[in-house]
């Protein structure tokens, strides 16, 4: 089974948020998407919006975060959100 994807959450003073995770949902600029396990190598802006993810193995309707925008790196299942 493949590994399960790292979501970091950074602003210019501290790591919001870091930890497993099995999908995030981001909100970008061009359009909110889902990332999962093995998801194509990507940089993208984000607006103003709210990320979702589920932790791994977690059941539910999982945990949000509110954004006022940002960067997202996605590349080898590592989730990388940079705000502004």
């Amino acid at each position: 089974m493949s590994e399960a994807l790292t979501l970091r959450v950074i602003s210019p003073k501290e790591v919001i948020f870091e930890g497993e995770a099995d999908m995030v949902g981001l909100p970008g600029t061009q359009g909110a998407f889902t990332v999962l396990r093995n998801h194509a190598p990507l940089i993208t802006t984000l607006e103003k919006g709210v990320i979702t993810y589920r932790g791994s193995g977690e059941q539910g309707d999982g945990k949000q975060i509110e954004i006022s925008g940002g960067l997202a790196a996605i590349d080898r299942n590592v989730v990388t959100v940079c705000l502004t």
